[in-house]
């Protein structure tokens, strides 16, 4: 095939990018990889066997075997890598050609680039991709963004390798400029706030219940045969009974509780921050990575800090049922804090996504694919400017059912001394967002009082200051 002009261009054959290609490649395009390392060069070439792939070693040969407009998907590390690429490729590229960005770059880098590539006559676009290394090679969750005649260029191939759901392919264009960026780094936030809220009913079961990994096993297979059905609880059953071939015992007991992280959640927190919209669940699912990495400071208080023995008192299935609900309650409100956070910057950076399409490509392929995202979907369906998933008919109902169970959980939680931080974040929102009245009174006037801040009336239109010493 040494004269073929190929479809598709993959810059960067880790696993990632081999299992795309391969993946495309099975669907039955045509595609050339590239990889500055020989090894990964020959190890692609060598897996795709008689599959029409063509890997190269060089830049001026890899683009001699692209059809034009090329398409060329770069999966390189996020940050200086991906402009380093573009540097080595645009003076090989003509216009017209479009260059994809296939990692997990931050949404403010994707806008930058993609404003610089036009001005040149280049097409540009931030894709976000989810499911791992067995998503891409058999179908992950794509998320792409940016000009839209340009993923004209690209939709029948995304398309065939995406994951399907009822023969719906998990991919979706986005919306303009770093769209498909900003909706991947939202779903890692989301993430990050799922994986809290399930380590922590393992805590609650674990040391307060005391139960088995055999035990905690059964009750996660359970859970994911319920509502709660998802990716991370399928795995997270799973995890309890791997066995670790160093010492025999279960793996997860073995590992250090010290969580690492890769930015995008604090991405989230922090454009959250700037939007205004509230997403205490996801902070906290951030403080608390941040929290797990002060292991020595954590063992050090331990041996000073007293507090209640972690024991939840109570028969244990009860207490199973009710820390299920807990954490669908939960579930349910992290997903409504992601949304709500879409849904803003949609209007601020007029992006015009379509959440009932966000919704429904996260159904499969992705990290935090779930059976709730159907009636997420339904709900955006049903309307799309729904303001908060908290009041959609359905769901709304759902956790009016199973806040009285949160409500307890929380409570043992406290008295035995069991940190669930995103639990209770889940329910302050909940309960903030049903409040008609806060008492952001008293902060608006404690503002003007020492900072002459202004304040708002109840009872009358404007903006006032008053002179609180001389009352």
């Amino acid at each position: 095939m040494s004269d073929t002009k190929y479809q598709f261009g993959m810059v960067g054959l880790g696993t990632m990018g081999c299992n795309l290609v391969m993946n495309m490649a099975d669907h039955g395009f045509s595609v050339a990889g590239y990889d500055r390392d020989p090894i990964m060069v020959d190890s692609v070439q060598h897996t795709a066997g008689d599959r029409p792939v063509k890997t190269a070693g060089t830049l001026e040969e890899f683009i001699g075997l692209l059809k034009t407009p090329r398409a060329i998907m770069m999966l390189v590390p996020a940050g200086a890598a991906v402009d380093a690429v573009i540097r080595d490729f645009t003076p090989h590229l003509q216009p017209g050609d479009l260059l994809i960005d296939a990692g997990n770059s931050h949404f403010v880098d994707t806008s930058r680039r993609t404003k610089e590539l036009a001005e040149k006559g280049f097409h540009f676009m931030g894709m976000g991709i989810s499911g791992g290394e067995e998503g891409a090679r058999f179908g992950p969750s794509m998320m792409p963004g940016g000009p839209p005649d340009a993923y004209a260029l690209v939709q029948p191939i995304f398309e065939a390798v995406a994951a399907k759901v009822n023969d719906e392919p998990c991919v979706a264009y986005m919306g303009p400029g770093a769209a498909g960026h900003y909706v991947k780094m939202v779903h890692n936030g989301i993430e990050y706030g799922l994986m809290q809220l399930i380590s922590e009913t393992y805590d609650l079961l674990k040391r307060g219940a005391d139960l088995s990994d055999d035990e905690l096993h059964h009750v996660y297979a359970e859970w994911n045969g319920s509502e709660l059905q998802s990716f991370l609880v399928e795995i997270t059953a799973e995890i309890f009974l791997f066995v670790d071939p160093k010492t025999g015992d279960r793996l997860v007991n073995k590992i250090l509780d010290r969580a690492r992280s890769k930015g995008t959640g604090k991405w989230t927190s922090q454009d959250a921050m700037d939007l205004q919209v509230p997403l205490p669940t996801i902070d906290l699912a951030v403080n608390m990575r941040d929290l797990s990495a002060l292991k020595d400071q954590r063992v050090a208080a331990a041996k000073v800090l007293t507090g209640p023995a972690p024991r939840l008192e109570g028969d244990k299935a009860v207490l199973i049922g009710r820390v299920k609900n807990a954490l669908y309650f939960a579930t349910v409100t992290t997903y409504a804090q992601g949304m709500a956070m879409l849904q803003q910057a949609s209007k601020t950076y007029e992006y015009n996504l379509r959440l009932e399409d966000v919704a429904r490509i996260w159904r499969g392929g992705c990290i935090i694919r779930a059976a709730l995202l159907e009636p997420i979907r339904a709900a955006y369906a049903n309307n799309p400017d729904l303001p908060n998933l908290l009041v959609d008919p359905a769901l709304g109902q759902e956790l009016l059912q199973r806040q009285a169970d949160l409500r307890e959980v929380v409570k043992l939680a406290v008295e035995g001394g069991i940190p669930v931080p995103a639990l209770m974040g889940s329910l302050a929102y909940f309960d903030a967002y049903r409040s008609e009245r806060l008492p952001s009174n008293l902060v608006q006037a404690q503002r003007d009082k020492f900072g002459a801040h202004t304040y708002e009336r109840v009872d009358e239109e404007g903006v006032f200051h008053t002179e609180w010493n001389k009352g």
